[in-house]
């Protein structure tokens, strides 16, 4: 082999060899998880559940941060902006993944400054009316909304999230108003709902599950297209009258774009394990989530197909967040 050769195979092997490189060192000290939503919501609870398996695995500790407030996108602006080493993590949700960027100007281009690495899980959110409402259906509270204009507030996670546009599409389909009171997260939205300060609110069971054991508050729908199997007795809004409704709340995680690919690859491999532990699928299902996992571009390509979805019901709708 001549120089020429042996310089070009030696700088090949190099380049080859630094994925591998990043992918064994990484991680070399504590990863954060920074929780798009407060203490105490179900997206914490997916996190921290998260955390303990995946710090065995990793052998660093994984320490669950939350970065509640403006829907979600202070957190998703917080890793956008992170060091692209594998280090810092984004947990979050349709709200400033995918709905977030159609309604407002955001200090982030989610394809351009973060990384996809994997669908963590799925679950629907929940229609809920207060306890002391008189409805029991989607019928009942269309019925109810178009019969005392001016009476129905419902409150939601955030500007821009699922919880707020999931109700504009129901309005939209149903005909009736309803005044949006945005919070920072479910526990206040709950609370709000539970002191009659709002009538109702889309959310993802968990932060509900008390409430409604203790009558406080009425499940009547789910926002998949069909009954989920972990509520079966939850008619979903599309059945109750509305065809060609569906919302899904999904999770995943992200990380800051740049992030090495062996890194993203190894994190995806060591989470889709995690995810495989039949005791952490159990208390997710207990939780109301079904877990998914797969490869990157799965979760890549769901953001995707949702921002295309929707793309025309926030035109028609006309929703915008100042």
């Amino acid at each position: 082999m001549n120089r020429r050769h042996f310089l070009a195979a030696a700088a090949t092997a190099f380049v080859a060899a630094v994925p591998l490189a990043h992918a064994q060192a990484w991680p070399d000290r504590p990863v954060r998880i920074v929780v798009a939503s407060g203490a105490g919501s179900s997206l914490d609870a997916l996190a921290r559940a998260f955390a303990e398996p995946l710090r065995e695995r990793l052998g660093q500790p994984v320490i669950v941060e939350n970065r509640p407030g403006a829907g979600g996108t202070l957190a998703t602006s917080e890793v956008a902006r992170a060091a692209p080493d594998g280090h810092t993590l984004l947990l979050g949700f349709p709200g400033p993944l995918a709905f977030g960027p159609l309604l407002q100007k955001l200090p982030y281009d989610v394809q351009k400054d973060l990384a996809p690495v994997i669908i963590t899980s799925n679950q629907p959110l929940v229609l809920a009316v207060n306890g002391d409402l008189p409805v029991r259906s989607v019928q009942d509270l269309v019925a109810y909304g178009k019969a005392n204009p001016g009476k129905l507030a419902y409150a939601s996670v955030g500007n821009g999230s699922s919880s707020h546009l999931g109700i504009e599409l129901l309005k939209m389909l149903a005909g009736f108003d309803a005044l949006h009171v945005p919070f920072n997260g479910s526990p206040p939205a709950v609370v709000a709902t539970v002191q009659g300060e709002t009538q109702m609110l889309l959310s993802v069971m968990q932060p509900l599950q008390a409430q409604i054991q203790a009558g406080k508050l009425r499940p009547i729908a789910v926002t998949t297209a069909k009954r989920f199997f972990l509520f079966p007795d939850l008619p979903s809004i599309a059945e109750a009258g509305y065809p060609g409704y569906e919302l899904q709340g999904w999770n995943g995680i992200m990380a800051p774009a740049g992030t090495p690919a062996a890194v993203i690859a190894k994190l995806n491999g060591e989470l889709n394990a995690v995810m495989q532990g039949p005791a952490l699928v159990q208390k997710m299902q207990g939780l109301g989530f079904e877990l998914i996992g797969g490869p990157p571009e799965r979760f890549g390509k769901l953001i995707r197909d949702d921002v295309e979805r929707l793309t025309p019901v926030v035109r028609k709708v006309g929703l915008k967040v100042d």
